[in-house]
């Protein structure tokens, strides 16, 4: 098989965007400007990134944008202290703590003390619970939504298919079953792990792979079957002296060894990332539209 669709995120999420600055302006016309804080502990250089990429998004759409940068040794009070002035704050509609946390703090409990209803990233499990109920007031994660977004735009029948969700995090893997598995996927899903045995003929009855394992080019040719679907949802940094950054950037599935037996896959990157930005914008907005009871 030769011919392979390139799911695009870069163009999928750039057209998300527009839609949203459009609502933004319209809400901005009511007096209402959404708002999101993120919350940066620490020094970490990915997360800085990540951080500065959605402030960046934030300003170009029109949202107000609050941004929050902790000494990594801040402790659990300070920061809670911090999640609870933001629940107070009448500008500020989403809420995002950056993950991962110093060590020494609790992450699950100051993910319990964001308000669900500003819990932008879908992790209070307040939202978990609306998900699993597909109550649709509640936020889901960003990635697993951005996924289904990507399949939507593609025209990638998801009703009767069976799929292949590689990984079980909290952030991805679980919440990616349950949208396949539901109404709006209403897939047959199998979720493979570190326990699974026969790893690799699992995979291969699939014909969608969702690949979010963070383990670099763990799918390969003979884990995929003719004409599957893949999203990969990895990103992972690998030493390559050829490359003047000293590294490249791979995903989960090795890309070039199962391209052609595919009928759609994500590019890393320029798949599935600038899709996770995106829902975060559209997660900030439906927010602000529930707090300040706006109905178009």
């Amino acid at each position: 098989m030769s011919q392979f669709t390139l799911i695009d995120g870069k163009a999928v999420s750039a057209k998300i965007l527009l839609d949203i600055k459009q609502e933004v302006a319209q809400l901005a016309s009511k007096g209402i400007t959404p708002g999101l804080a993120v919350v940066l502990v620490g020094e970490d250089p990915a997360s800085q990134v990540y951080v500065n990429s959605k402030e960046r998004t934030c300003t170009e759409l029109g949202l107000y944008s609050e941004k929050i940068v902790l000494p990594v040794d801040t402790q659990q009070q300070e920061l809670l202290a911090v999640v609870h002035r933001l629940n107070a704050s009448n500008k500020v509609h989403g809420i995002l703590v950056q993950s991962p946390l110093p060590a020494h703090l609790n992450e699950e409990e100051i993910v319990r003390a964001i308000n669900p209803n500003k819990d932008v990233d879908g992790f209070h499990p307040e939202n978990v619970a609306k998900l699993t109920m597909e109550d649709s007031t509640g936020f889901v994660a960003c990635t697993p939504a951005g996924c289904m977004e990507l399949l939507k735009h593609y025209n990638i029948e998801t009703e009767g298919k069976e799929a292949v969700v590689i990984g079980r995090s909290l952030i991805v893997g679980k919440p990616m079953a349950l949208l396949l598995m539901g109404k709006q996927g209403q897939a047959t899903v199998t979720v493979v792990h570190s326990r699974t045995k026969n790893t690799s003929e699992v995979i291969k009855r699939a014909d969608i792979i969702i690949a979010a394992l963070g383990k670099s080019e763990f799918v390969t040719a003979k884990d995929v079957k003719d004409g599957a679907v893949i999203i990969d949802v990895g990103i992972n940094r690998v030493e390559d002296e050829s490359n003047p950054r000293g590294y490249r950037l791979t995903g989960d599935v090795d890309f070039n060894a199962v391209k052609e037996q595919c009928s759609a896959i994500t590019p890393v990157p320029g798949g599935v990332g600038p899709m996770t930005i995106a829902m975060l914008m559209k997660n900030t907005l439906k927010a602000a539209k529930q707090l300040e009871n706006y109905t178009d």
